[in-house]
């Protein structure tokens, strides 16, 4: 599974709109509203690469009052969560 984080600029007037349009998109699994520079932060995950021009100029660029994008692809992911789910396999509780 391939993860980008996506920093999105948009109209200020219309945030919680935006948010709740990219959030209802597939393949974005998260969407958080955050200060600075950026005005929204949309988690989008996807099987392969070539997805992401899907996802990403595809369907969020297009959502109304998206200004710009920047996209970060991960290379890995770093979890506590995980690991601590993988740990716990097989214990009982």
């Amino acid at each position: 599974m391939i993860t980008a984080i996506v920093l999105i600029k948009t109209s200020v007037d219309r945030i919680p709109e935006i948010a709740d349009e990219i959030a209802a998109l597939e393949n974005v699994s998260e969407v958080f509203s955050v200060t600075g520079t950026y005005d929204l932060i949309a988690m989008v995950r996807v099987p392969r690469h070539e997805n992401l021009a899907d996802v990403i100029p595809g369907r969020i660029s297009k959502v109304e009052g998206v200004l710009g994008t920047d996209t970060h692809v991960a290379f890995r992911t770093y979890s506590q969560h995980d690991l601590e789910a993988a740990f716990a396999i097989g214990l009982d509780a």
